[in-house]
């Protein structure tokens, strides 16, 4: 059972950035982890020049983030590496939760057919950072290895005209001024630091154990939880599978665990064998003592400084919210950044990308703060209160919605954001605007595919029919000149029946799951935003209100109306 061979990127010397230096860059991005990655792969697929720094030469040591959920690989799919990560990881659904060894609660993340992706998949940090890599070198992103970003001063007042960024390499420290900067370096965010930025929330005290072993073993491919369990008594344990057999446990040690003690083989083979059995082999791969903290940026804007990622919010690792909710950030943010650096829209339309994560952080933060507290309460009380809620489960079914070894991932909803029109006609469902549209099944040209995959990476009109013959004349008469500015909208026909519209996608609702989860009629519209999330619907259209969704969709129609 081999263990993976950690790739080494080379090294360019920086003559060409040092020469007349200060040079000047429309968008710069610090950090090559994950969500550093997605953004500059999303800003080449904007059409935009991409330079990015990275410390480093390789990929993250370690599993690290291990799950990506279903909305996350709908954002990988866009990118175009969202294949390559579901090959390589292992997809589940399912989650169980034991007190000691009996099972008091389990879940289903897909409970329903016609979806293309799983709920959830589990795979090493450094194999989706190695996919987006090679993806990002593909689309002709500038990576630069090893270039450690020593300094960042904002230029004009408060950053509003960009940053001149200090970076050190093997062959000396140069400067480069950016129009744009997107900081992506991490929870230890040195560029936040450096600006003295603040941070606020709270930080858990408790210590977890990270032990990811290689074993052949014939678990099922499900989210394994134990409270209480007899080889770990009194403490949580989490197991997960991983590709190429790897095996991530996570023991709960408590705060007074002594971290460097705890992280020796000697004391880790132990638990595991404890947890095993005896009889099992396995080969520890690499382990790591962690501790937590649910805290974000008051602001993720600062003038042209954009932080996403661990650099603007953290959370605990119960429910998987930390890259997938980077990578909802990168998905909400540069869409937004290609049309301003475009001139095709005003920087107000950035403010919407402060206002609308920072309110998802928020939601991050609260569900994740609940798990961690029900796993490690804090008070004589709440733990009580935890213990009745699993004991009671064992019997009780209402017992079992208390239950919560980490509430996972979901895709935030961005309700509130300004840039939504409001509904003037009834709809049923879930698809209101600001949610993130639900991807089904469904046929173009006699071929199956799925929604989300057709897209594409700009504004779409939905148009609902019942065959292809009785598309809305106006809308085909109109259909080529929705746009506001320079900015146009696809139309997108879906019939219930196959059919074909010359110059036109059609798509075809082969199982009617599309008009299910819309709640869509003949003559339903909906206008979809480059994130994939709803700006606006109607129950017929109209021509000039589907502009003035889309101005107000892009800041369009004045200031007021992002107001964050």
């Amino acid at each position: 059972m081999a263990s993976y061979s950690y790739p080494k990127f080379a090294y360019r010397a920086p003559t060409d950035l040092m020469a007349g230096a200060p040079q000047r860059r429309p968008l710069v991005v610090i950090g090559a982890g994950p969500v550093g990655l997605a953004a500059a792969i999303d800003a080449r697929l904007q059409g935009l020049e991409v330079l990015l720094f990275d410390e480093e030469d390789s990929v993250s040591f370690g599993s690290r983030a291990v799950c990506y959920a279903k909305r996350a690989l709908e954002i990988l799919d866009r990118l175009g590496v969202g294949d390559t990560i579901v090959d390589k990881g292992v997809s589940w659904n399912v989650g169980r939760t034991f007190l000691r060894e009996e099972e008091v609660y389990h879940f289903d993340l897909v409970p329903e057919p016609g979806h293309k992706r799983p709920g959830m998949i589990n795979l090493q940090q450094y194999h989706l950072e190695e996919a987006l890599v090679r993806r990002a070198e593909e689309l002709g992103v500038d990576l630069r290895w090893n270039h450690k970003v020593a300094g960042v001063q904002p230029l004009g007042d408060d950053g509003n005209s960009g940053a001149r960024v200090s970076v050190q390499t093997p062959d000396g420290t140069f400067e480069i001024d950016a129009d744009w900067l997107i900081v992506a370096d991490g929870a230890r965010s040195n560029v936040r630091r450096q600006l003295g930025l603040d941070i606020e929330g709270h930080v858990f005290k408790d210590r977890f154990l990270i032990a990811d072993v290689i074993m052949k073993a014939d678990f099922p491919a499900e989210r394994w939880f134990w409270f209480d369990p007899p080889f770990h008594p009194n403490q949580s344990v989490l197991l997960h599978k991983q590709s190429d057999n790897v095996w991530r446990i996570d023991f709960q040690l408590g705060w007074d665990a002594d971290p460097e003690e705890e992280k020796k083989p000697e004391n880790i083979i132990p638990r595991v064998k404890a947890m095993l059995g005896d009889e099992r082999e396995f080969t520890l791969e690499w382990a790591s003592i962690y501790t937590f903290q649910c805290r974000r940026m008051k602001h993720f804007r600062h003038g042209r400084l954009l932080f996403v990622g661990d650099a603007a919010h953290q959370v605990s690792p119960f429910g998987a919210r930390g890259a997938n909710s980077g990578f909802q950030d990168t998905d909400d943010l540069l869409w937004k950044l290609a049309l301003v650096v475009k001139g095709l829209a005003p920087e107000a339309l950035l403010d919407t990308y402060d206002a609308d994560r920072t309110y998802a952080a928020d939601e991050n933060l609260r569900n994740s703060t609940r798990s961690t507290d029900f796993i490690t309460p804090k008070s004589a009380v709440s733990r009580l209160f935890r213990n009745a809620a699993l004991e009671l489960a064992r019997t009780q079914p209402f017992a079992r919605k208390l239950v919560n070894s980490g509430r996972l991932s979901v895709p935030a909803f961005l309700v509130h954001s300004a840039l939504n029109t409001p509904d003037v006609d009834a709809f049923e469902g879930n698809m209101v605007p600001g949610a993130p549209l639900d991807d089904a099944p469904v046929r173009v040209a006699g071929q199956d595919v799925w929604l989300l995959d057709q897209l594409g990476n700009g504004f779409v009109l939905l148009a609902f029919a019942d065959r292809a013959e009785q598309l809305d004349p106006v809308l085909r008469a109109q259909a080529a000149a929705l746009a506001v500015g320079a900015i146009p909208v696809a139309v997108v026909l879906v019939t219930a029946h196959a059919g074909d519209v010359p110059g036109m996608t059609v798509l075809h609702d082969r199982d009617g799951l599309m008009a299910q989860r819309l709640d869509a009629h003949p003559g339903t519209c909906y206008l979809v935003r480059p994130d994939q999330h709803v700006a606006a619907r109607w129950r017929r259209f109209d021509p000039s209100a589907v502009r003035a969704a889309l101005a107000r969709a892009t800041a369009q129609v004045g200031p007021e109306t992002v107001a964050v």
